[in-house]
């Protein structure tokens, strides 16, 4: 497999524009890339990790960049495939603006080749700029600013994807003191890892799929690749959370968690949140039920056990590792219910208020209500998106 693709644009019976493709260049959603060279009459692609070489009218592993007349040109630049407004405990963060909501958005397409994927109906589509609608960066801004948001996300497909929309849009959104994120598979190159640090990204949610023979499986990916963005993240001084989905027969076995952990606290550190979310069903990956309980407690144990100060369960609604306790003294610091905040003890400096300890927040602690003024963007347990559910 040579990682392109002949004809992006055959999803749902639409047929494939003309070997030429320079129609293509007259759209909004058609913009060149920021990270590609040119090898003779092929261009390499330098957004992801895939590295794609391209053949003039094709496009890449993730159906999102095509060489067009020997230059790679993104094909999703504002093209919205999805738009709502979230409680930032969705992403999950839990260590960054607790409590806050985020304008969250996506588009077309993944690099990654999951099996379970719960946003597939955008992860697994690839984009169509003759039918693409174009929403621009100043516009988005002024969405999250109207709606009451503290900050701008990009998620539900690979965000990585939108790179050039993210290098304009995050200098509008902190023009505005909005707080910026990605959720992200973390397959990013890290030439454009810095310059979306450079551009004003302020936090990262890296899932991380399991251990590496797990993620070589089932993503067809370089897991060390993702604990190195990881790595270089923290160290650019970005706010960093990690998650894995524990998968039944996947990535569930005891030796597949102490790796994970093992390799969070070497790339992470001790006081990095990490997530372990529960598994359900979907996508091509129906083969198996729900990830036991037990399970995920003891992946938990093990974490704590290793010496990471804060470990959170996903998925476990009202469980109590969904909440944050002083790795100090143990108090209880931080209630919640799914993704809302329902109590909160910790000091408006970040202390324990029965130890001092400090805890690492980024950001202020809200426990206000805001409420979407866009119409159609407020969401409830799940986020509509153009008649679809999407579980970020």
């Amino acid at each position: 497999m040579d990682g392109t693709s002949d004809d992006p644009f055959m999803s749902g019976g639409v047929e494939a524009v003309p070997a030429t493709h320079r129609e293509l260049l007259e759209k909004l959603t058609v913009r060149e890339s920021r990270f590609y060279t040119i090898e003779g009459e092929k261009a390499r692609c330098l957004t992801c990790e895939r590295r794609c070489l391209i053949p003039p009218g094709r496009t890449g592993y993730c159906r999102t960049r095509m060489n067009i007349e020997g230059k790679i040109y993104t094909l999703v630049y504002g093209d919205i495939s999805s738009i709502s407004v979230n409680p930032i405990e969705k992403k999950p963060f839990f260590h960054f603006w607790p409590g806050s909501r985020a304008l969250t958005v996506g588009s077309w397409g993944c690099n990654q080749s999951c099996s379970w994927c719960q946003n597939f109906e955008i992860s697994k589509t690839p984009p169509n700029p003759r039918t693409a609608t174009y929403t621009s960066p100043e516009d988005l801004v002024r969405i999250a600013s109207s709606s009451g948001c503290h900050g701008v996300s990009l998620s539900f497909n690979e965000p990585t994807l939108l790179l050039e929309y993210a290098l304009d849009l995050f200098p509008f959104a902190k023009s505005l003191g909005l707080n910026t994120s990605y959720v992200s598979n973390g397959y990013m190159t890290v030439e454009a890892l810095q310059r979306l640090k450079g551009s004003g990204l302020d936090a990262v949610k890296f899932d991380v799929k399991g251990d590496a023979e797990a993620v070589r499986r089932f993503c067809d990916a370089d897991v060390s690749l993702v604990w190195r963005n990881v790595r270089e993240a923290k160290g650019l001084g970005m706010h960093v959370e990690v998650v894995v989905l524990l998968i039944p027969g996947i990535n569930d076995k005891e030796e597949s968690i102490m790796e994970v952990i093992q390799r969070h606290l070497e790339y992470a550190g001790y006081d990095t949140p990490i997530h372990f979310t529960r598994f359900h069903p979907d996508y091509q990956m129906l083969d198996r039920g729900p990830t036991p309980l037990e399970k995920l407690e003891r992946a938990y144990s093990i974490a704590k056990k290793q010496g990471v100060d804060y470990v959170y369960l996903g998925n476990c609604p009202g469980h109590r590792y969904e909440d944050t306790y002083c790795h100090s003294c143990g108090e209880l610091l931080i209630k919640r219910r799914a993704f809302k905040i329902i109590d909160c003890k910790l000091r408006e400096d970040c202390l324990c208020p029965a130890c001092g300890q400090r805890i690492p927040i980024t950001g202020r602690i809200s426990l206000e209500t805001k409420t979407a003024c866009a119409a159609g963007l407020m969401d409830g347990d799940d986020e509509r998106v153009q008649g679809t559910l999407c579980k970020s």
